[in-house]
């Protein structure tokens, strides 16, 4: 096993990067390669894998993303996520022909399962549990630091987007669409206090809890049920008059706010008037139109957007989104060497790796952050 010294000096750092996200569908894991720069980094993914939850284990993890959970079933599933978790780093070093002596490190950002903006946030997988089952050191607990600094512990991604999507001469907007969408704006030739990051709204999220509830699936494979619907207006005005997409950035957002119980009110007060297909199809436009707006009420020109996320697969999603942004080319982030299924698994990694050699990884701008800090705890293999 390599030694491990805290801040690392050895360059480049090989990282295993662990993430579930909002979607809660399983974890994604990215073995990465990543150089130091005095102005940034580079990445080398060597590998990728994803581990799905079981639906029993996708419905546990659902169970606790409520102001009411058991502590005792909290407790529980921390141990046991981080099982599952240590299980999906062993994974992808099977999938790169790898053993964990060479490998440095291992970021795992956990499965969040409540999040207050500016307060708080919970992320289950023990760190203990991954770094004993692995014999790696552990970088955990990324968003708590910066929300003591002040910050809303989100969007993370955004310094590593930062790092990896600036151009001199092209302004991006960058774009995941997980269960929650978020953007990170970089403006050409922008400097690390330029850019703007925010959470946009529910991506994936509405739409998979409405086809849960409606046609008994776990999302729109494809976007073939939005496809085969049609946009209520009546309801996607009602949806639109949120006042979260108005709120000007810095802001995040989460199961807590348009998870089930979301999905649920838009089934109880439109279900009768709005069939299945026609509320898929909304909550897909619902999407779009939050990004869209919030681009235009808060950030400035675009040049590119790029796309990352399980959305990303959704071929009615990313069309809709394309014509509304029309003449802006939308690309997925594959065009720039980030594979989108595993680019939040990729962006852990290199956060993993800036915490490693001692470096801040959030960006004020975007969490709304007093200052730039070190992210994480460190559990030693």
């Amino acid at each position: 096993m390599p030694e491990f010294t805290w801040p690392a000096t050895k360059n480049p750092l090989r990282v295993i990067g662990l993430i579930s996200g909002t979607s809660a569908d399983g974890i994604d894991a990215a073995l990465a390669e990543v150089n130091r720069a005095d102005h940034g980094v580079g990445v080398r993914t060597l590998a990728t894998f994803t581990r799905p939850y079981a639906l029993d284990e996708r419905v546990r993890i659902l169970d606790l993303c409520r102001s009411d959970a058991p502590l005792a079933a909290v407790t529980a599933a921390n141990v046991d996520v981080g099982e599952w978790f240590a299980g999906a780093a062993l994974d992808v070093l099977k999938a790169a022909g790898s053993n964990p002596e060479d490998v440095d490190l291992i970021a795992s950002h956990g499965q969040t399962i409540w999040h207050i903006p500016e307060h708080s946030t919970l992320q289950i997988g023990e760190a203990a549990v991954i770094a004993e089952r692995t014999g790696l050191p552990v970088v955990s607990n990324l968003r708590a630091r910066d929300i003591a600094a002040g910050g809303q512990g989100a969007p993370l991604v955004s310094y590593v987007d930062y790092l990896l999507f600036a151009d001199p001469k092209r302004s991006r907007a960058v774009q995941n669409l997980g269960g929650i969408g978020n953007v990170t704006w970089i403006p050409a030739g922008a400097g690390i206090g330029d850019v703007i990051s925010f959470d946009t709204g529910p991506a994936n999220m509405v739409i998979d809890g409405l086809m849960k509830l409606t046609l008994d699936q776990e999302f729109d494979r494809g976007g073939a049920a939005a496809a085969g619907g049609h946009v209520s207006d009546a309801l996607l005005d009602a949806l639109l008059a949120d006042p979260y997409y108005a709120q000007p950035p810095p802001k995040t957002t989460g199961r807590e706010k348009y998870g089930l119980v979301y999905a649920e009110g838009i089934v109880r007060q439109w279900g009768d008037r709005v069939g299945p297909a026609d509320l898929i199809a909304t909550a897909t436009m619902l999407t779009v139109r939050t990004i869209v707006r919030a681009y235009r009420a808060f950030l400035g020109g675009i040049d590119d957007v790029i796309l990352g996320g399980g959305g990303a697969r959704n071929a009615t999603l990313v069309r809709w989104l394309t014509e509304a942004l029309a003449p802006v080319p939308v690309r997925s982030s594959a065009e720039f060497g980030v594979d989108p299924d595993f680019k939040e698994a990729i962006a852990f990694a290199v956060l993993g790796a800036e915490t490693a050699w001692g470096r801040p990884g959030n960006l004020p701008s975007a969490t709304g952050a007093r200052r730039r800090v070190i992210l994480g705890d460190l559990t030693p293999a």
